[in-house]
């Protein structure tokens, strides 16, 4: 096994998942995409958990990546990553769109997981290495890791929204989140609004001086914050809908839904910040008023199984099954549900085929840090066809301006959108879809990890 590295990615998981006993595969994940290909250029090193609790692994070669597990007891999946990670800062993180818990034990086991991950990447960077630390399971790390090693260059990039001063106020450990971000050179984040709430924080809360987004600290330590947008592989992507067999299975999909004259998709992760549950409350009254009838219309919503064990999370599962029950009972006819459900992972070839079968794309969460499916989708549209429904609310909103932008809250503003998308003409799909598509290719993930690791080398 080889020793320390001169490039670093530290992130709660490692970009691998187990299949059978001793074999790994690549993580389909956005950040995974996004990362990899820098760390093999840079013959790098990542470092996370496995995923498994109680597990302790030595150092392993990849797909060309070097990984460095990280152990977790079960107690502390438990108390750090379902509880402090999940159910303090996301739903706080997220608007509070679920109420956050605020516990001491929780924190006691955020922080004490941190600093192994900490002291685990001062083992593993050379002298003078460039560290990258991902999200918010790790906000402590950044100056953790500098009292042990001043001489590494770090930066941090939070993949979830960044809240306004007022919510983030409401955490008892506000000041010690704020003082681990700043143990980095640079904090990212996936939208403007985000960079300068925390740059306003550092200022009511530590009393340093800022200029623009630059945080001046008491030892003479600069630290920028900046906006850095993430974004998909647009090529792989591309290229990928391009195959034959995707687009015969794409037709196939169609066939198999009935050949309804609209196709409407979702693909989220189960979660109560995607706003899964008010899309399909304003399709089911759409139908309730006459405006769809069975068989003219199939929406097709993919939920991928996440954090089953959150108690949040299960009542959320239960309400979206009992509400498209309900729709599909009211509205269905033999052989044609307006609903096609299914709690489940599908693999890339699959997800690109659904999206090149979909007419209107909806992607409505509540509050999101970016939304890297929204990007998929336009991605996989060479075809100049498909309409994409946004919430106003997602990162990606500031980028894809020519969406049918949406607020997710207003139930009879997303019902008139989606009618708008389903009747819109090829020309003016085209038209918006053309647009779309040119912003994804020129700021695709190459463009946002090399302009995040430039800014943060120089």
């Amino acid at each position: 096994m080889r020793g320390t590295s001169s490039f670093l990615i530290v992130a709660n998981r490692l970009p691998v998942d187990r299949v059978g006993e001793k074999q790994w595969r690549r993580s389909p994940g956005g950040l995974v995409t996004a990362i990899a290909p820098v760390m093999q250029r840079r013959d790098g090193a990542w470092l996370g958990w496995t995923g498994a609790a109680g597990e302790e692994l030595k150092p392993f070669d990849h797909d060309g990546m070097h990984l460095i597990p990280v152990p977790l007891s079960s107690m502390e999946v438990e108390f750090y990553y379902e509880g402090f990670s999940n159910a303090t800062l996301w739903p706080l993180y997220h608007d509070v769109v679920a109420p956050p818990i605020y516990s001491r034990v929780l924190w006691d086991a955020y922080r004490a997981v941190n600093d192994r991950f900490a002291r685990a990447a001062a083992d593993a960077a050379a002298p003078g290495a460039v560290v990258w630390v991902q999200d918010y399971q790790l906000q402590l790390v950044p100056s953790m890791l500098r009292k042990l090693r001043p001489d590494v260059k770090i930066g941090f990039f939070l993949h979830i929204p960044f809240p306004p001063g007022e919510l983030f106020m409401q955490l008892p450990w506000r000041v010690e989140l704020l003082e681990g971000l700043l143990g980095a050179d640079l904090v990212g984040f996936q939208r403007p609004g985000g960079a300068s709430n925390f740059v306003r924080l550092c200022r009511k809360m530590l009393g340093v001086s800022t200029v623009k987004n630059d945080i001046q600290l008491d030892n003479g330590r600069t630290v920028r914050a900046e906006a850095y947008p993430i974004s998909v592989d647009f090529g792989e992507l591309d290229q990928l809908v391009r195959e034959s067999h995707v687009m015969a299975r794409a037709k196939e999909i169609r066939a198999e839904l009935g050949d309804p004259e609209h196709v409407l998709l979702g693909v989220d992760r189960l979660d109560y910040t995607k706003g899964i549950r008010a899309r399909l409350k304003a399709y089911g009254e759409l139908f309730a008023e006459g405006r769809l009838k069975p068989g003219e219309a199939v929406f097709v919503q993919v939920a991928t199984p996440t954090r089953e064990r959150v108690e949040e999370y299960i009542r959320l599962r239960n309400d979206i099954e009992l509400q498209v029950g309900r729709i599909n009972g009211e509205y269905g006819e033999i052989g044609r549900a307006p609903i096609t459900y299914m709690h489940q992972s599908f693999g890339r070839e699959e997800l690109a085929a659904l999206y090149c079968a979909a007419d209107v794309m909806m992607v409505t969460p509540l509050r999101d840090g970016m939304n890297l499916v929204a990007k998929e989708y336009v991605a996989c549209r060479h075809d100049l066809r498909g309409a994409l429904v946004l919430s106003e609310f997602a990162g990606a909103a500031d980028e894809l301006k020519q969406a049918y932008l949406v607020n997710p809250y207003d139930v009879d503003g997303m019902k008139r959108t989606m009618m708008a998308a389903m009747q819109a003409p090829p020309h003016e799909l085209g038209r918006r879809m053309r647009s779309l598509r040119r912003r994804v290719a020129t700021h695709d993930v190459d463009r946002w990890a090399n302009e995040f690791l430039t800014a943060l080398e120089s």
